[in-house]
This record gives C-alpha cells, sequence and structure tokens, in this order.
C-alpha cells in the first residue's frame, strides 16, 4: 500500500504535466470507480494501481503499461495484467521491470515475449518452476519422480492411473500386491495415495 502511494507521488513529481491518479485495494468503492473514471474519460492520464486493476477493467483507450518488481509476480498474474491494455485498435506495450539481478527472472518473463496465449503462457509456467508435489503440500519444484516428468509424461500417467484405479475396483490380485502395499505403508505412501484417491 505505502509503495503504490509513494509511487504516485514520484509519478507526479516526473510528469508534472500530466493529471496522475491512484488506485489500490484500500479505497472504498466509488473511491475505485471515481479513479476508473476518471482515467477512462482522461481527466487523469496516468493511473497508478496495485494489483486491484487486474480483472474485469475494460478501460479501451489504455495503451501503454509498467510493471514494476515484475519478477514478484507469477507469470498467470503478469499476463492478466497486460491484458488491461491493448483493447482497441491501437498499438499498445507493456514494460516489465525486472527488479531481480540479471538472469536470474529473465528466462521466466521472457516467456511472456514469446506467448500471447494463456494456456501456453500457463504451460511455459509449469515447465520453469515444476509441479509440486503430487501427494504433498509443496506447489512448486520439481516432484522427485526417477523416470517420469509431470509434463513431457502427462499422457502415460493418465493411463497408469486409470489402469491402476481399475484394478483397484476390480479387486484385481496382482502376485506382488501384498509385498506392494507393504512397501508403500512402510514408505508412508499409501495413506496419502488412499486420501488423494477418489474411487468410484
Amino acid at each position: 500500500m505505502q509503495s503504490a502511494t509513494e509511487a504516485f507521488e514520484s509519478y507526479q513529481k516526473a510528469f508534472p504535466d500530466y493529471q496522475v491518479g491512484l488506485l489500490h485495494g484500500r479505497m472504498t468503492s466509488q473511491e475505485k470507480i471515481d479513479a476508473l473514471d476518471a482515467f477512462r474519460d482522461n481527466q487523469t492520464q496516468i493511473l497508478v494501481s496495485t494489483t486491484v486493476i487486474e480483472v474485469g477493467v475494460d478501460i479501451p483507450n489504455a495503451t501503454v503499461m509498467v510493471i514494476e518488481q515484475a519478477e514478484r509476480f507469477g507469470l498467470a498474474q503478469l499476463h492478466q495484467l497486460r491484458g488491461r491494455v491493448g483493447r482497441n485498435s491501437e498499438q499498445s506495450y507493456c514494460f516489465l521491470i525486472d527488479g531481480a539481478p540479471l538472469n536470474a527472472s529473465q528466462s521466466r518473463l521472457n516467456v511472456l515475449t514469446q506467448y500471447q496465449d494463456g494456456f501456453k503462457v500457463a504451460e511455459a509456467d509449469l515447465q520453469l518452476r515444476g509441479a509440486g508435489e503430487v501427494l504433498g503440500n509443496k506447489q512448486a519444484g520439481t516432484p522427485k519422480f526417477a523416470l517420469a516428468d509431470l509434463n513431457r509424461d502427462s499422457a502415460i500417467l493418465t493411463i497408469a492411473t486409470r489402469a491402476a484405479r481399475a484394478a483397484v475396483r476390480q479387486g484385481t490380485q496382482l502376485r506382488c500386491w501384498n509385498s506392494l502395499m507393504d512397501e508403500a505403508q512402510r514408505r508412508g505412501h499409501l495413506e496419502k495415495a488412499l486420501k488423494h484417491t477418489h474411487l468410484n
């Protein structure tokens, strides 16, 4: 909140010939509407905003967006934010200001220069940050699989999951079923697997 106010004051000093507006989540609903209306009607030419502007804001005359500290945002959120400009026939620009050390987040942010499609952005984001734990709490990072890659091998993993569920449902007797169950229980995986698996 404080940084948005500081940025607002900084932009007022940097652009004395323009009216600068401010929009953030702690404003009342009416204050937000007034700030957006003023920007839409060109009473303010620059709008400093927090991510409250991310969804549901349609201002066709907005043609330039600058996102500071872009490395702090997820790619999906950045994709949503850049969608606030370019809503008319005029050429539009979205500048990502990266505050991280050189190359630390560059490859991640470059995804947005390669793709306009949100699905492609999400796919690339999954490859870069990893899927996290399938049966755990980690929401990012590479799972500790010996051979499989969730993104690359999703088709075979889906087939294997269906086959395993069918085997359990039908009570199929596997030769090594008991030893497999014992090993899964010993490793603590059985309880997690049953908790996260929904059988019909």
